[in-house]
């Protein structure tokens, strides 16, 4: 019981943060190239582990296919409250 309190409690805390900065509004939107390195689909979306140029690895949800090895460009969203996240472009 007190493991259940205790999850409860911890979902609870995190939440905030995701409203935060969903709820802050974005700053600047960057054109990134990166590689597509693997993908991983359950559903409508896949996955992809991608390859910065700086070497830096990011994950990124998408339901379009992508070919393993190819450039693809990503955005970098950058929130007022610093807060990064990268994005396939529509």
């Amino acid at each position: 019981m007190i493991l259940i309190v205790a999850v409860f409690a911890a979902v609870l805390a995190i939440d905030p943060i995701k409203w935060t900065n969903k709820a802050s509004p974005i700053r600047s939107v960057e054109m990134v190239d990166a590689t597509v390195n693997s993908g991983q689909g359950q559903g409508q979306y896949i996955h992809y582990l991608l390859f910065l140029g700086d070497g830096s690895t990011v994950l990124v949800s998408d339901d379009r296919p992508r070919l393993m090895g190819s450039t693809v460009k990503l955005e970098r969203v950058t929130r007022d409250n610093g807060f990064v996240f990268y994005r396939f472009p529509e």
